[in-house]
């Protein structure tokens, strides 16, 4: 069995790779490479051009892949799991394939369900964030947030994703302040804390969140923010809106990057709401981690 392995995070717009010794990284690789740059669907030639360094020290090293990469658009569409959904359930429906090169491969299969609010829903690559939640901070309940262009707010039971729900977050404050009428002409912008709050205290006020969206360009005009803050506000406008959703009083977790889920906590703090973090990229390094050991069979 092998003791060095890669695991992998390829998502729509970017690609993320940890060489592993067992479940302990040991070197990374961050590339601006989703399955949006890949041409002609040339996944195979692009990966090993990513992973060669690795792969010549060390050889076909196993591969284990999350994220949009499963995905219509990805290298094989590997069908959801459905909720609720653990760790087995995954490794049911993981796509087993070889590279051209020889490296074993597996692709995990991403989560399928319905919403809190009774919409379909969806999720690739933050299933095995959650897992790793539950194996970094073992408990019956969890409620969890992973923030991102489409964000997640997700519930398990006993270490099972019983229900989840998409926000756009991410997107929809991409769209505003680059395509938008509220970002045009804008000099550079600098963040501002004191935007970004009355951004949520605007949010909370629980107005119809098209109209919320215009204030970004009124309180400009009226001088109430300035225009290199403008991102700022419009920030706390869209995850303030965003943690709305979520019950007066809940206890949640915050996985994702130490910036943003400061930014969330900030948020938080106007509302009643307690939020803890914990590092995205070590929730998902440890559920990889433990779904290869069970693809290995030795869990």
């Amino acid at each position: 069995m092998s003791r060095y392995w890669i695991a992998i995070d390829w998502g729509t717009t970017n690609f993320r790779a940890f060489l592993m010794n067992q479940a302990q990284r040991i070197d990374q690789i961050n590339h601006p490479c989703g399955l949006l740059s890949v041409e002609n669907a040339q996944f195979g030639p692009t990966l090993y051009a990513m992973l060669q360094p690795w792969l010549e020290q060390y050889g076909k090293l196993p591969v284990v892949m999350a994220g949009m990469v499963g995905s219509q658009q990805g290298w094989h569409e590997v069908p959801y799991a459905p909720q609720p959904c653990g760790a087995s359930d995954l490794l049911a429906r993981t796509h087993a394939f070889t590279t051209s090169w020889g490296s074993p491969a597996w692709i995990i299969p991403g989560v399928s369900g319905t919403s809190h609010f009774g919409q379909p829903d969806v999720m690739r690559g933050e299933e095995v964030q959650l897992l790793g939640l539950c194996q970094l901070h073992p408990a019956t309940h969890h409620f969890a947030l992973l923030p991102g262009t489409h964000s997640k707010h997700a519930q398990l039971v006993e270490g099972k994703i019983s229900v989840f729900s998409t926000f756009m977050t991410g997107e929809i404050f991409s769209l505003l302040s680059q395509r938008s009428l509220l970002g045009k002409d804008l000099p550079e912008q600098q963040e501002d804390n004191a935007a970004y709050l009355l951004g949520v205290q605007t949010a909370l006020r629980g107005a119809p969140f098209a109209h919320l969206i215009f204030s970004a360009r009124t309180r400009r005009l009226a001088g109430e923010i300035a225009t290199q803050h403008v991102h700022s506000y419009l920030s706390g406008l869209t995850i303030g809106h965003e943690l709305l959703a979520i019950p007066a009083g809940q206890q949640a977790w915050v996985v994702g990057s130490p910036a943003l889920t400061a930014r969330y906590q900030l948020a938080a703090s106007l509302m009643d709401l307690q939020l803890t973090p914990v590092n995205g990229d070590d929730c998902f390094i440890r559920g990889l981690s433990h779904l290869f050991s069970l693809i290995q069979g030795i869990a």
